[in-house]
């Protein structure tokens, strides 16, 4: 017990070291300022001493550009409303926000949250309840507030460890962010910022939204399995037989008859939905086919589709329900959703900002071009440049949480880093997905882990961050294996990651 004790102890200093060391870091908006100075300086700096790179492509000579001088300082005044106003993830992300807004605000998220978990099997109540986290990211982050409290009350409400449903669905909302059967509002987000990535060496090349989506549905089955043995195998052994600590009231995780029937009619018009998107892309006279045949024009519409999938069923529900009972409802829900993306709005603008000057400047060329050609020199290249990239994005998302902000980040460096060494854009950004998710149940710099720590103390009273990181960290190692593996496998039998997305990139 005492050994216990003092591993927990050690644990629990060293993440308060990097809780302090973390807390030191600037918020968002201020890293992309910090962030638009240097690349400013820099770009002085580098057009000083005449650095540049030879395009491998055109074989034309790229230099460094001077932000800082008159004509540089006049694009950044005249062109910054433009810069932020056609943003590419500033109208993905706010147009598919106002229907997710209508179906969670509706009271459907959380019902049909629940209605997943509660009908299956108890034998297969852990994978359901790490499948829904994953599935949950459809709704941004309405899992970590729906259910993983869900979980733990599922579990308690069985007689089992209620910490052990709790990891369980912590793992799969955070653990598996970015596997899921469905496009969500990450993937045109990520996209958008991976296509001005790539036209940096492919001035043509679009990445479309879907581009990850096959390898991203296949982890959902992989990591239920993994989550589901590590909860029944590992985690509830660990934990014991549960003994409460609290005064508990009854768990009620039951759907009411109203909310039942709700559910169904909701259901039955996304189903109905789907049948008309359906005939507007899979003929070949859909209206959402492109002259030669091509499904561009469906997939340029998704996230509008998207919007109308969550409004549709989110109104349907509401009404029903009564959570709507006329279009004040409806427009307070949409209100309050574009109010909740304030702070987006603001990190977008900055965001904006860093990534054009970023490109004007020429720096992330002549340094992708540069890095590719030392890889190349080194031997560094292939199935271990991958998984080191993997890792090298699992080890950055401990210290900055938002994947849209890390994106915006590393896309202009490692995305035309990686073209030059043969591999496409989309790979890229899958590699990218799978290192920004199993280290998401570590961090405490999380957004969401105190909300974590205080659904625990509602069964555990003086659990800890120590005690939880505990607990998640099982399912971080073994969900990077797995998803690493996955990764193996897909570079080695050269399978899709997408449609029409390739592993490859050839000039």
């Amino acid at each position: 017990m005492s050994e216990k004790s003092e591993k927990i102890g050690l644990l629990q200093r060293i993440l308060n070291y990097v809780e302090r060391t973390g807390n030191k870091l600037p918020q968002p908006v201020t890293l992309f300022f910090i962030l638009i100075i240097i690349v400013l300086g820099a770009s002085w700096l580098a057009s000083l001493f005449d650095l540049s790179a030879v395009h491998p492509g055109t074989k034309q000579e790229i230099k460094a550009i001077n932000l800082l001088n008159g004509e540089g300082i006049q694009r950044i005044f005249t062109q910054m409303v433009k810069v932020f106003t056609d943003f590419p993830p500033l109208g993905l992300v706010l147009v598919v926000m106002l229907g997710i807004g209508v179906a969670e605000r509706s009271g459907l998220i959380a019902v049909a949250l629940k209605a997943f978990v509660s009908s299956v099997p108890p034998k297969l109540i852990t994978f359901s309840i790490v499948t829904a986290g994953m599935l949950s990211s459809i709704a941004a982050d309405a899992g970590y507030v729906v259910l993983i409290p869900l979980g733990a009350a599922i579990f308690y409400g069985m007689g089992r460890h209620p910490i052990a449903g709790l990891a369980a669905a912590f793992a799969g909302v955070s653990g598996g962010f970015g596997a899921n059967l469905f496009l969500t509002s990450l993937d045109p987000l990520l996209a958008a910022f991976t296509t001005p990535a790539a036209q940096i060496i492919d001035p043509n090349y679009v990445v479309d939204a879907p581009a990850n989506w096959y390898i991203m549905a296949a982890s959902v089955p992989v990591v239920g399995i993994a989550g589901t043995y590590v909860t029944e195998k590992i985690l509830e052994p660990r934990l014991g037989k549960y003994k409460s600590d609290t005064s508990l009231e009854e768990a009620n995780n039951q759907i009411s008859p109203i909310e039942r029937k709700g559910l169904r009619w909701a259901g039955l018009s996304a189903l109905i939905s789907l049948i008309i998107i359906t005939f507007m892309f899979i003929p070949e006279w859909g209206v959402l086919r492109g002259a030669d045949g091509s499904l561009n024009p469906f997939f340029i519409s998704i996230v509008p589709l998207m919007l109308f999938l969550f409004f549709i069923p989110g109104l349907i529900y509401g009404i029903i329900t009564k959570s709507i009972t006329g279009d004040k409802e409806v427009a307070s829900m949409t209100s309050e959703s574009m109010a909740s993306m304030g702070g987006y709005i603001v990190l977008a603008f900055v965001a904006a900002q860093f990534v054009a000057y970023f490109n004007w400047s020429n720096l992330g060329l002549i340094l992708a071009i540069n890095g590719a050609d030392s890889l190349k020199a080194i031997g560094f290249s292939g199935i271990p440049l991958i998984i080191a990239f993997i890792l090298v994005s699992s080890l950055i998302n401990i210290l900055i949480g938002s994947a849209s902000a890390k994106w915006a980040i590393m896309a202009p460096i490692f995305v035309p880093m990686l073209m030059l060494m043969g591999y496409s854009p989309e790979l890229t950004q899958a590699a990218y997905r799978i290192g920004d998710s199993y280290t998401n149940i570590l961090t405490p710099l999380l957004p969401y882990f105190p909300i974590v720590i205080v659904f625990a103390q509602k069964y555990v009273k003086d659990i800890g961050i120590g005690t939880i990181i505990s607990a998640m960290l099982p399912f971080a190692v073994i969900f990077a294996i797995v998803r690493i593996i996955m990764m193996i496998l897909w570079l080695l039998f050269s399978l899709p990651i997408g449609p029409d997305a390739p592993l490859y990139y050839t000039p």
